[in-house]
């Protein structure tokens, strides 16, 4: 490998920290993590000019390119710490998700009174140039944390790991309803079922739940007039149905091919182009196969995970990378069916594409563990790290 004119390598006898990194990194995923970065500052730099137009009351008071600068900046912060925090032993990841569930979750409970609200709802903590969403970095914390614990299972099977994890999940989907965000809320517990499964939930109980999923959505539709107006207008079309009316004319408007980098017109009557809706700006400037290809990128890295752990034989490793692609893939599922009116809107960002400080370093934290996590010696018989004594990076279970 060559920098400035220097040439870097990486031999597999080398044992510097950097050599253990590289060779034990899942290059292929990372690789596929950097396009979509890469797919991400293109599509805030398409709805950007929209957005900046919009939430300028059509005076220009914001310059065009505003929000693209502001993810450029965005995006030199979470890159480094996706490879810094991939670069984490096992055991220091795990250290580190431990202590920032407890932070985040403290804050998670100051939202309701500290948190700044937008658009009827109390989600955010206000900073210095940026709003903080204490959920998005709680969201893989609590993961990594639940691995953790449910793995101590394979140790002790007389431990109450599933109800102890259970009765943490009730507490963050409190305060999580109090805000209100039920797509939050909804990902949480699917996400959680998932770990729960692999740590040996009986199917009777994940039946169960699977009905008491059900039964506190037909609550929250007959109590919450906002979950009510949201499932009104995706089932009937009553209501408000005006950000996926503008969606859909700009999948309309881009087709196959797309209108082209910045002619789309559409855009600029689409709210939240920059955020929650910059799947359907995709559609109109590049069209409908680019965004084809982008859902394939993100099916293609959840299967790249999930194939590299058929044959793991440690639980938490297991436990804890399924649910953290499981957390990744599904929120780009509900981001792009919102987007084509094949789910109720959920005020949920597309990953890595999205415009947005803490749902970029917070995704980029996840990424970042779940590299780590997933790291392992791929070159067993001839590993000179095993010629040298040293132990996998895989640890068999007990």
């Amino acid at each position: 490998m060559k920098i400035s004119g220097l040439t870097l390598s990486f031999g597999r006898a080398d044992r510097t920290p950097l050599a253990r990194w590289f060779w034990t990194i899942d290059r292929p995923l990372l690789f596929m993590l950097l396009v979509l970065i890469g797919c991400g500052i293109i599509a805030v730099a398409a709805a950007s000019p929209a957005a900046a137009l919009r939430l300028s009351g059509g005076a220009l008071e914001i310059p065009p390119l505003h929000f693209l600068w502001r993810q450029l900046i965005w995006v030199a912060i979470g890159l480094p710490l996706m490879l810094g925090v991939s670069m984490l032993t096992k055991n220091a990841a795990r250290r580190v998700a431990l202590g920032g569930f407890v932070l985040f979750l403290v804050l998670l409970a100051l939202v309701p009174f500290i948190g700044a609200e937008n658009n009827g709802a109390q989600r955010w903590i206000q900073l210095p140039g940026f709003q903080m969403q204490p959920i998005e970095f709680l969201k893989p914390f609590f993961i990594v944390t639940t691995a953790w614990l449910f793995a101590l299972r394979f140790e002790d099977r007389s431990l109450p790991v599933i109800p102890a994890g259970a009765m943490v999940l009730a507490v963050i989907v409190g305060l999580l309803v109090i805000q209100p965000d039920f797509g939050q809320a909804a990902l949480l517990i699917a996400v959680w079922l998932v770990q729960a499964v692999l740590a040996g939930l009986p199917l009777i109980i994940l039946g169960l739940a699977v009905v008491g999923l059900f039964a506190g959505l037909v609550l929250a539709y007959q109590f919450e007039p906002h979950v009510q107006n949201r499932i009104d207008g995706f089932l009937h079309g009553e209501g408000d149905t005006y950000q996926v009316d503008r969606a859909l004319d700009c999948f309309r408007s881009g087709g196959l091919y797309g209108a082209g980098p910045g002619e789309g017109t559409a855009k600029f009557h689409l709210p939240e182009a920059q955020t929650d809706y910059i799947f359907s700006v995709i559609g109109e400037e590049f069209g409908a196969i680019v965004c084809f290809a982008l859902a394939l990128l993100y099916l293609a890295i959840v299967l790249r995970v999930l194939l590299q752990l058929l044959d793991e034989d440690d639980p938490f490793t297991l436990i804890a990378a399924t649910g953290l692609v499981a957390q990744f893939g599904g929120q780009a599922l509900i981001n792009m069916s919102v987007n084509l009116a094949l789910a109720p809107s959920k005020g949920m960002t597309l990953p890595f594409i999205s415009h947005g400080g803490s749902s970029f370093l917070a995704t980029s934290l996840a990424m970042g563990l779940l590299l780590a996590i997933t790291r392992r010696n791929r070159h067993l018989k001839s590993s000179p790290y095993l010629q040298s004594g040293l132990a996998p990076l895989r640890p068999r279970a007990a």
